[in-house]
């Protein structure tokens, strides 16, 4: 028999929870990559070497993530979400305390492994625990979080570890105590009806699914070709200082705008029609960007922040469209679905940075990167559009999550 507070929705109370749960997760998955000269000459390693802690992360979480869900699919959604939360901090903690680059790397590994399950149940819980007519606002705003910590967190986890890299992450661990905290009061109990591993994981024999998670990877691919190296496209325009600083805050803000914009779109309109258009929508602004570039100074100046904007606005969108559509197709099995979402993204932001890497050290100009970006972008549209031809009518015309 189910408990008044399984049948209970999850009100803003416990939303609030789960949206610092992912701020502090969004802190972590950013400030890292900002400090990795103090990270290199305190553990005596390369900052090659330092960057590993930042890839190490990305590649257990791709490959933690689905498995976990699989496993922890039968289990209590709250306790699976506060087990993997204090996971998460745990992890932090043995960073912050790691005496050399070994234990580091241990706790990155024990934080991704956490931070991948989180990710996965939060997206899965509130899609079950919110009205129907809400879901698509109630998600937005809980992955907010993680946008929110690239605009306010990230920043201040910066200016806070000039001097020790260590204390950013004495801070994702103190939000992340505090989240676990209010989650354990607060947050309702949710028990889904068992299944069988074979069951959970019958989803993936659907062709538009895993065609849906390749999109997530595509955006994911042209998002990341251009954010790893925008200081390199805005320098020879802004330079380095307090206006990139700036640029970097708005990123975050205008990303959480459309974030939020598209949490309200998704509970009127398709999923599928939602991610059309940001796909289109982005194509259009890595050309429209390609040629403002062309411009010189001022002008320049301004389209490149326009450009920067623009994608921040709809790639911060297209994540709640993206999980909509995947919760859709496969209803009984969303934590493991949505986990191969997050899988998909972390692929496709590491195969973005290596393909702008590359395409730089082939001689590429950094304004080069907006047009190979579209291509991807384009790429993506025929996948989405040839995954949307394939699945049922019915499903594809979910207006809600």
């Amino acid at each position: 028999m189910r408990t008044r507070d399984e049948t209970t929705t999850a009100g803003f109370g416990a939303l609030l929870w789960l949206f610092l749960a992912t701020f502090s997760m969004g802190i972590d998955g950013y400030v890292l990559a900002g400090l990795l000269p103090q990270i290199a000459e305190d553990l005596g390693v390369a900052d090659a070497a330092a960057g590993q802690l930042v890839a190490v992360f990305a590649l257990t979480a791709a490959v933690a993530g689905p498995v976990l869900s699989a496993v922890t699919g039968a289990w209590e959604r709250k306790a699976v979400i506060a087990a993997s939360l204090a996971v998460f901090v745990l992890g932090n903690l043995l960073i912050a305390l790691a005496p050399d680059y070994a234990w580091a790397m241990a706790g990155r590994v024990i934080s991704a492994l956490g931070g991948a399950l989180l990710s996965a149940v939060v997206s899965a819980y509130v899609v079950a625990k919110s009205p129907v007519e809400r879901r698509g606002r109630a998600l937005s705003f809980v992955l907010g979080g993680f946008l929110a910590a690239t605009a306010l967190g990230v920043p201040l986890g910066l200016v806070i570890g000039q001097d020790d890299w260590r204390l950013p992450l004495f801070l994702v661990a103190g939000v992340g105590v505090i989240a676990l905290v209010g989650i354990l009061l607060k947050v309702p109990r949710l028990h889904l009806p068992a299944r069988t591993l074979m069951q959970t994981l019958r989803p993936l024999r659907q062709p538009a699914l895993i065609g849906g998670i390749l999109v997530a990877t595509g955006i994911m691919c042209a998002s990341y070709l251009c954010f790893t190296y925008a200081t390199l496209i805005f320098g020879p325009r802004i330079g380095d200082g307090l206006a990139m600083i700036g640029a970097m805050f708005g990123y975050g803000v205008v990303s959480l705008a459309g974030n939020l914009v598209s949490g309200r779109v998704i509970d009127r309109f398709a999923p599928v029609h939602v991610v059309t258009l940001i796909v289109a929508v982005l194509i259009a602004v890595a050309l429209l960007g390609t040629a403002g570039l062309l411009l010189p100074g001022l002008g320049g100046a301004l389209a490149a922040f326009a450009w920067f904007f623009g994608c921040a606005f709809f790639n911060g969108g297209s994540g709640v469209a993206l999980q909509s559509r995947l919760s859709a197709l496969a209803p009984d099995s969303m934590a493991l679905v949505l986990a191969l979402n997050g899988s998909g993204m972390q692929l496709g932001s590491a195969l973005g940075g290596m393909l702008g890497g590359a395409l730089l050290v082939a001689g590429i100009p950094a304004d080069g990167l907006l047009p190979a970006s579209a291509v991807v972008l384009a790429v993506t549209m025929v996948v989405h559009l040839g995954v949307a031809r394939a699945t049922p009518r019915a499903v594809e015309l979910t207006a809600a999550v």
